[in-house]
């Protein structure tokens, strides 16, 4: 005995200390070779064992990563530990050495089991369940059995797995009875260990297959049915249905092939059971064997199959739908409906990444097509959006040769010199992956097809800029972003917009620009940069351009003699209009999120002033860039004053207010006052937001009225909107205020009556004359309310109209006008005789003429 203690203590000591992997198997095997040997019924009793045998389990542990040793030789080393720990000590161990007794006892049983040794798991096993037999006994003898509680549920733990372990042995020997012992005792712990319910279950399924595979079929029914009913032991702990299912629908497979005529209606029941617990297209295609294997009547089959033509679950759909589809393509060669199979059969490749099979089916498909095999349209124009969704897909992966062997693979369905404009859009898309790949004269190639194809396409003038820019041909390069211009223009104009957003163009543009300025050519970029501001709806990205041109118009400055320095300050300063244009569309200036607005202004202010000082050679320059500096500064003042009015309100408003409260109306009022005199073209604006107020009064809007032509203002367009709808809320209540329509047309005739011959224009009299009509409709409704003087004023309007389209020989029109005041002088009651005697021939302007002092032109 000692010299087997040396011997284990040399090889051990070897084993330990190497390093490297040459010659382990060997010392593991005469290390394993001596322990085999070891009588285990004598007790050693060196000390220096107990050390060497946890030494050797923590550095089988750490092995255990990687592929150091294999799983065998872990299985042997572990073997020996947990020989050396066992046979060492008393014959009544201690506490702790029992624990690591069932712990080396369990894994070794596990990892012998897992190399199919069963018969050297099987002496393991039983040492862990005696020795969690020892510790149970252990722990019960301290006293009070309660403070056991929770020591006895780690056991019961350990128990069901070594006896689920035992089973597991067992079947692999064939020993049904044991293994069926040993189960019956997991099933007595489970009512105590409920969360273990899962972990068994899925331990008798696997002996069922196992069984089957044996070709035991009794057998393996007997592990199924107890896997099921495990299962249902507790539902919260469960495999879950999709198991149960799994397991049901083998348990009628294995009756079927035990005896299909004897247990059909078994299996039939069983199945049932599977489709009850989660259905599956496997489970109701089961079903339908069973029932053809059966014999049953025709309605049960075409009941089964309808249930599985219906079912929507599509989990083995794609399996079973790959090799149908691939019979049938075979099966129906010639059939002209062949193509919708064939591209169904290609979805389904690229669905199982078998990306050289569906390339080899695409290619047959192109072949085929110009073999008199060709596909129909709808299924033509499916392939195409296929393959364009997969080149997409690698050209986000920046794959771009992939990508350009899908486009090709498209190109390849199109005849020489047809003209579609999706093979134009191919052709840009052919042409962005070669510029990826630096293949420029391919590149190049690809953008003539697609300008020969669709010429008039935004992206095609884009992509022709590019190569002009590419090439240093700024005249080739201009020319494109005018017909890009054009062509944004009559995409903002048109009800068919083929962009993606509406602002589209103006990226476009801006996209022109950053490539031009990358290739330093400066006056290209300008170009750009301009028809952007012209053509953007995006306030933002106008600034951004004009920041962008101010700073590129700045440095051609430095340098440059008097002439050129005048010119680019004339250019300087129409660009600084354009931006105080823009940022008075700004209606919030420091609202969250357009703190960037409000840095544009006082950037745009302080360049407006330095330029200024730099025009000391012209008082004139130097005056025009001083009021925009001044102006942008009012602006944010302004609109910053009114925005802070709000943020008031909205506070005070959130506390509660009368409804009758009229701040909301005041804060639109103010608003619109400020904007007016600061002359913003985007007014209108405003006037939109006084019309979804709640309680929109004809007030509030005759006072816009006013203020869009209370001087300096002048927004006569927005006065007549204002007015007009006015004039309508007028109309709609109750009782008419006949005064206040009239005053309201009044108003509109005076704004639209023509002042000499440039603004006599039909439409201009049309207008004129819609509102004449409306005048005397109030006339005749209003009865003696509207005033005599306001009829004559009407009177006297309506003649002078016509003396001017007389003298322009407009007879027709004259006459119409003239009669209109003979239609309303007859409507004059006491007033018609002093008129006629009061009337006093006189010339010049009309518009200005005070109501009470009317003039009569003479013809």
């Amino acid at each position: 005995m000692e010299t087997f203690s040396v011997t284990v203590k040399n090889l051990s000591e070897k084993l330990l200390q190497r390093k490297t992997c040459s010659d382990l198997g060997e010392v593991i095997e005469n290390l394993f070779r001596e322990i085999v040997t070891l009588d285990t019924s004598i007790k050693l009793h060196d000390s220096q064992l107990e050390e060497i045998a946890i030494q050797l389990w923590n550095w089988a542990v750490t092995k255990r990563v990687g592929s150091a040793i294999t799983e065998e030789q872990k299985a042997q080393v572990r073997h020996v530990a947990c020989i050396l720990l066992s046979s060492f000590g008393p014959a009544n161990p201690s506490e702790s050495i029992v624990r690591k007794l069932i712990l080396m006892g369990i894994k070794t049983g596990r990892t012998w089991l897992d190399c199919k040794q069963t018969q050297l798991a099987d002496p393991f096993l039983s040492m862990a369940l005696s020795s969690l037999e020892i510790l149970y006994g252990k722990l019960t003898s301290h006293g009070n059995p309660d403070d056991i509680n929770t020591p006895k549920g780690d056991i019961e733990k350990d128990l069901l797995r070594v006896l689920s372990y035992q089973a597991e042995s067992a079947v692999s020997q064939e020993q049904h009875q044991v293994a069926v012992s040993c189960m019956q005792r997991c099933k007595e712990i489970l009512l105590r260990l409920p969360k273990e319910t899962g972990y068994l279950s899925l331990i008798c399924y696997n002996f069922g297959v196992d069984t089957r595979n044996q070709g035991k079929h009794e057998e393996s029914i007997f592990w199924l049915s107890q896997s099921y009913d495990i299962g249902k032991m507790n539902v919260k702990f469960s495999p879950g249905s999709e198991m149960q299912a799994k397991v049901l629908r083998l348990l009628a497979t294995v009756y079927l092939e035990w005896d299909s005529r004897v247990y059909l209606e078994k299996a039939l029941h069983a199945v049932s059971l599977a489709n009850k617990e989660h259905m599956q297209v496997s489970g109701l295609f089961l079903k339908v064997c069973i029932l053809v294997k059966g014999g049953s009547s025709d309605s049960s089959v075409k009941s089964a199959l309808a249930e599985l033509l219906d079912c929507e679950v599509a989990l083995e759909v794609e399996v079973v739908g790959f090799d149908f589809l691939k019979r049938v393509c075979q099966r129906f060669e010639s059939s002209p409906n062949l193509g919708s199979a064939l591209l169904m059969h290609i979805e389904l490749l690229l669905q199982r990444n078998k990306e050289l099979l569906a390339k080899q089916k695409i290619e047959d498909a192109i072949t085929g097509h110009y073999a008199g095999k060709q596909l129909s349209a709808p299924t033509l124009t499916s392939l195409h959006i296929l393959l364009w969704d997969r080149a997409s897909k690698n050209v986000e992966a920046k794959n771009f040769s992939e990508a350009l062997q899908w486009y090709d693979y498209s190109l390849s369905f199109y005849k020489a010199g047809e003209l579609d404009p999706n093979l134009a859009k191919l052709q840009r898309n052919r042409s962005s992956c070669f510029l990826n790949l630096h293949q420029l004269e391919k590149a190049k190639e690809a953008v003539e097809e697609a300008a020969r194809i669709d010429p008039s396409n935004i992206f095609t003038q884009f992509n022709i800029f590019r190569f002009a820019v590419l090439e240093n041909n700024a005249e080739k390069a201009g020319e494109a972003l005018r017909e890009i211009a054009t062509m944004a223009e009559a995409l903002m104009s048109s009800d068919e917009r083929v962009l993606v957003t509406e602002n589209a163009a103006a990226n476009l543009l801006g996209l022109a620009a950053q490539i031009a300025l990358e290739h330093e050519q400066q006056e290209t970029a300008i170009k750009a940069l301009e028809s952007l501001c012209e053509h953007s709806q995006d306030v933002a990205q106008i600034l951004n351009a004009l920041r962008c041109l101010v700073r590129l118009v700045l440095s051609t400055m430095e340098n440059s003699n008097e002439e050129l320095r005048n010119a680019s300050l004339d250019m300087l300063l129409s660009y600084l209009k354009t931006a105080l244009q823009n940022l008075s569309k700004v209606k919030h200036i420091h609202c969250p999120g357009t703190e960037q607005q409000s840095e544009d202004a006082n950037w745009f202010r302080r360049i407006a002033w330095n330029s200024a000082l730099q025009c000391e050679h012209s008082p004139v320059r130097m005056r025009d860039f001083f009021i925009l500096s001044f102006q942008t500064a009012l602006l944010i003042q302004t609109l910053e004053h009114i925005q802070l009015c709000k943020e008031i309100w909205t506070i005070i408003k959130a506390a509660g207010t009368s409804p009758n409260d009229k701040t909301d109306s005041l804060m639109v009022l103010y608003e619109f006052e400020a904007r007016a005199k600061l002359n913003d073209p985007k007014l209108e604006s405003v006037l939109e937001s006084a019309l979804e107020l709640d309680h929109v009064e004809t007030k509030l809007l005759e006072m816009i009225a006013a203020l869009a032509m209370e001087p300096p203002a002048f927004f006569p367009l927005v006065c007549k909107k204002a007015l007009k709808i006015a004039l309508c809320l007028h109309k709609k209540q109750p009782e008419v205020n006949f005064i206040s329509c009239s005053n309201c047309l009044r108003s509109l005739i005076q704004l639209t009556l023509p002042d000499g011959a440039s603004e006599v224009q039909a439409c201009v009299l049309e207008e004129l004359w819609s509102y004449y009509e409306e005048a005397l409709s109030i006339i005749a409704s209003a009865h003696e309310d509207i005033p005599e003087l306001e009829i004559l004023w009407l009177l006297t309007r309506a003649w002078n109209t016509g003396i001017l389209l007389y003298s322009l020989a407009h007879y027709p029109e004259a006459e119409r006008w003239c009669g209109l005041y003979s239609e309303v002088l007859d409507r004059l009651d006491k007033a018609k005789k002093s008129l006629i005697t009061e009337v006093r021939i006189g010339g010049g302007g009309h518009r200005n003429t005070p109501r009470w002092d009317p003039v009569l032109r003479e013809p």
